[in-house]
């Protein structure tokens, strides 16, 4: 694959470039992840290509994924990513054979960016730097002396006879045009406008013709109301790591989403890795207009996951019996988070003062009960320019999947988040922006 090969084959490629007559103007509409491997790739391959981006510098959204530390892919193998993209995955099943983690990995280490594995297969930069990342596609950029125009906005399309003929632009109020043979549009979603990320594709692709999938947020936090938004609050900023969680829609009595992992309880809900995750499920779930109302939908939480009820009740016993001289509310400590404490008292129903030799068999049960189905109401979705992701966008029927070019305009392709696909946390929707960027600049 010849974006990936060494430095002095790639200086090599690049002398013979520039010294010959440029075969395609390309111009690539948005300067994330997508946008910036798409350029990449094209001008490798021998076209003259032009980075627009409207705000000041490129990656900004790359720069703050991760928390800042850029979950650059995932180790799992390239075929199970599809299972972790519940948004139209196998329409990428073409655009990852041409891309894989693994390529992006090569890419990042022959340029300087050395990687490390954390729990649950996430690859970061081992400097924890997502800036680091960011560096070696801009001096990719630079080398192949790709043309990058920044606080420029692409205004519209222009097409002829359903081809594309170039873009209008606006700098400072000028407004210009520019001529193109071949335009990715890799304009991102609607997640985190403050990064540019403002929906601007959708509305020019549905100019041109193209279906735009209804837009909603996803791997977003959730919020709560009532006496469980009482509780969240309380435990504010309290991480549980190695939870197990359900999502659970009380009517029909069914699973909506189970995972194990990471979460956070905030001032309007709970966040974290696993939370993100199931509010992809829940936007899929059928119904979702009337889903959140009357408190139908349960976020159980077993905090002690790795022992049965069995097991927990010993457990606790035997804590109780170092300590049967004490309160109840003074008991917990080796159980619990101490900021957890005064909640599960209050909902084991055990009154707090209560010795624990006085403690009986039904309100153990209750106290099992607490720790094993830990309940929050769930009663929406925080706002779209607070998700990680956005789920929707340009209809897949309408995009060739092995080149990433539209159907009904000639010479234009999408990359990245504009299109409707959208995975998991954990690196995977990174890795869609690689292989589509990839694609897409290849063809």
């Amino acid at each position: 694959m010849i974006l990936l090969r060494d430095d002095n084959i790639m200086n090599v490629i690049s002398k013979i470039i520039w010294f010959k007559e440029k075969r395609v103007k390309v111009l690539i509409i948005g300067g994330g992840p997508a946008g910036m491997i798409a350029a990449i790739t094209s001008a490798i391959n021998g076209n003259s290509v032009t980075i627009i981006e409207k705000k000041c510098s490129l990656g900004r959204k790359l720069l703050i994924t991760g928390k800042g530390r850029c979950n650059i892919t995932s180790s799992l193998p390239i075929d199970e990513f599809i299972r972790n993209i519940p948004g139209n995955g196998r329409f990428l099943y073409s655009c990852f054979e041409k891309f894989t983690n693994d390529d992006i990995v090569k890419f990042l280490k022959i340029r300087g960016v050395n990687v490390k594995e954390e729990r649950g297969n996430r690859i970061f930069p081992k400097s924890d730097r997502s800036q680091d990342v960011l560096n070696a596609f801009e001096e990719e950029i630079k080398k192949l002396r790709i043309d990058v125009k920044l606080n420029t906005q692409v205004t519209k399309i222009e097409i002829k006879d359903k081809k594309l003929i170039g873009v209008y632009c606006k700098n400072n109020e000028h407004e210009i045009f520019m001529h193109a043979d071949r335009v990715v549009l890799a304009t991102g979603g609607m997640s985190y406008p403050d990064t540019g990320s403002t929906g601007d594709g959708y509305k020019m692709a549905k100019e041109l013709g193209h279906t735009i999938i209804d837009i909603k947020p996803s791997l977003v936090p959730l919020i709560s109301n009532g006496k469980s938004l009482q509780i969240c609050k309380s435990l504010q900023g309290l991480s549980l790591k190695n939870v197990e969680i359900k999502i659970e829609e009380q009517d029909n009595k069914k699973v909506i989403y189970n995972d194990f992992g990471e979460m956070i309880f905030t001032h309007y809900g709970v966040s974290g890795p696993i939370i993100l995750s199931s509010s992809a499920h829940i936007l899929r779930y059928k119904n979702i207009e009337n889903l959140f109302k009357n408190d139908k939908v349960k976020l159980k939480i077993d905090l002690k996951p790795a022992l049965t009820t069995d097991k927990l009740d010993i457990r606790i016993l035997r804590d109780f019996e170092k300590e049967k001289n004490k309160l109840f509310k003074n008991s917990l400590e080796k159980l619990l988070p101490q900021k957890l404490i005064e909640t599960i008292v209050e909902i084991s129903g055990i009154d707090p003062n209560k010795k624990i030799n006085e403690i009986t068999k039904a309100e153990r049960n209750n106290l099992i009960k607490a720790l094993k189905e830990f309940t929050i109401n769930i009663c929406g979705f925080r706002p779209i320019n607070e998700a990680i992701i956005t789920s929707g966008g340009i209809n897949i029927k309408e995009i060739n999947p092995k080149t990433m070019e539209s159907k009904i305009i000639s010479g234009l392709y999408f990359a990245g988040e504009i299109i409707d696909v959208d995975a998991y946390t954990g690196g995977f929707n990174l890795q869609i922006a690689y292989s589509t960027g990839y694609t897409a600049g290849n063809n």
